[in-house]
């Protein structure tokens, strides 16, 4: 989808959003950037080593965008949409994570 879409809220975009990751090996470097983000913050608080809170968006929007542009063939949507695609990102690793969505 070339043209720039606008939505009025989360639940207009998220349709949006799952289209966007209709290719299971980007759905995977998601899933992988996500849990690795949750492995790292958990560890970085745990530890005290704040520091390593830096490598998050790394680690997150890395996996993710290897994704989009090795399998997917596609712009991520955090390009056009920053904080709807943070939300997509998570409730769709939910939806993952409780068998919602395959990966």
């Amino acid at each position: 989808m070339s043209e720039q879409q606008t939505f009025n809220n989360f639940s207009e975009f998220y349709p949006y959003y799952l289209e966007e990751h209709s290719d299971v090996m980007c759905r995977r470097l998601h899933f992988v950037g996500s849990l690795l983000v949750l492995i790292v913050t958990a560890w970085a608080l745990m530890s005290g080593k704040l520091a390593w809170l830096l490598l998050v968006p790394v680690i997150g929007y890395g996996f993710a965008w290897v994704g989009h542009f090795k399998f997917e063939k596609n712009r991520p949507a955090t390009f056009k949409h920053p904080l709807y695609s943070l939300a997509g990102d998570w409730v769709m690793f939910r939806d993952m994570l409780i068998g919602r969505i395959r990966f």
